[in-house]
């Protein structure tokens, strides 16, 4: 009767057997590895990059002859508001190096109301940003829920920054946030404002000093043809001293009555101070035979009075024309002091005032109103 040899009697078999098992582990090791990098795109091993990234602004506000929404009104309120400095918001942004020089990017952001916890827009989430597109040395194209090109010309020239967005007559009437006309001019998914455009489609592309910006929103309705479409093109000049910049665009209802806009302004940098003047004009049909013309004019200027200091004074006005009524508008001063606590954290105040003329608060409201906001601003 033979016995078994067990492995130390038997080494050389073991060490062979062993060495098998290993070299078919690591053979499926590899197919494992191989076999989904051969079935991604060759672009799939380009450098990404993620942000999550926000801003968090409240203040308390007191106002006379205004509602804590900023309404023309009898009394005075005392409120907590959401974004007086700059509008609260969280989002995500993205880009992915799909080498050659180009990549790809998105963005996807939405505007936040901190007193409350609530989203701005109660009807669509991403309302400030939903895009996605492609950009090389040639430029940008991206396609979504964007800014129309009169708010992107605007932006660098606005007297106090673009703060105080629900205020701020650059933006609620020269960049058609709050155009007043209660229809919907583009695909703006609302009929109070024009300042953001879904389904659209934006070129931007940098040439040294300058910007050019060209953008279509297709107005998807079931009239069909150019029904609810808008249409525009603007062009900035940067400098170290200088920043100019104009656009005009194109809106269309359902029922094909025109808004037309346009925008015009500068920025000078002078030492630690910035100087900086725009105007505007809208004209628009409100039925086949009524028109609203509006125009806005501002002047302001940003003294960096320390390093850790910022004061903005700024002067706003307001003129309206409609078919049948008499001209009216208002004339609108405000003031802004920052201090930066951090990077990331300033506190502010703001001091308003605004004086309408030719009854365009109402009849039953005051001529006058003033206001005044201290708060906190942090992003992150």
């Amino acid at each position: 009767m033979h016995e078994r040899p067990h492995c130390g009697a038997a080494l050389p078999c073991c060490a062979l057997f062993l060495s098998k098992i290993m070299s078919i582990k690591s053979l499926a090791w590899t197919a494992a590895i191989a076999i989904p990098a051969f079935a991604l795109p060759a672009g799939a091993f380009a450098q990404t990059s993620l942000t999550i990234y926000g801003i968090a602004d409240a203040g308390l506000r007191y106002s006379s002859g205004l509602t804590a929404a900023n309404a023309p009104s009898t009394n005075s309120s005392t409120a907590l508001s959401s974004g007086v400095n700059t509008t609260s918001r969280f989002g995500f942004r993205g880009r992915e190096d799909l080498g050659g020089g180009m990549y790809a990017l998105f963005n996807l952001e939405t505007g936040l109301n901190i007193d409350a916890g609530t989203t701005a827009n109660a009807n669509k989430f991403f309302d400030r940003a939903a895009i996605v597109g492609l950009g090389s040395s040639w430029g940008q194209v991206t396609a979504g829920r964007q800014t129309n090109v009169l708010a992107d010309a605007i932006s660098p020239v606005d007297p106090v920054g673009m703060r105080f967005a629900a205020f701020n007559p650059n933006i609620a009437t020269a960049a058609l946030s709050s155009h007043g006309l209660g229809l919907e001019y583009g695909s703006a998914g609302a009929n109070t404002g024009s300042y953001r455009l879904d389904n659209s489609l934006k070129y931007t592309g940098r040439f040294g000093a300058w910007t050019a910006r060209a953008m279509y929103s297709f107005g998807e309705t079931t009239q069909g043809g150019a029904a609810r479409s808008s249409a525009g093109a603007g062009l900035a000049y940067t400098s170290k001293l200088l920043t100019a910049s104009g656009a005009y665009q194109r809106f269309k209802t359902a029922d094909n009555l025109e808004l037309n806009a346009a925008t015009l302004g500068a920025a000078v940098n002078w030492g630690n101070v910035r100087i900086a003047l725009n105007t505007a004009r809208s004209d628009g049909q409100t039925t086949a035979s009524r028109r609203t013309v509006q125009r806005v004019h501002s002047l302001g200027a940003t003294w960096s009075a320390h390093a850790s200091l910022d004061l903005t004074a700024a002067l706003y006005r307001v003129d309206r024309e409609r078919t049948g009524s008499a001209s009216d508008g208002y004339t609108r001063a405000m003031l802004f002091a920052e201090y930066k606590l951090s990077q990331r954290s300033k506190l502010y105040a703001e001091l308003d005032s605004t004086r309408w003329s030719g009854g365009y608060q109402g009849a039953a409201n005051k001529d006058r109103a003033t206001g005044i906001t201290a708060g906190l601003m942090h992003t992150f």
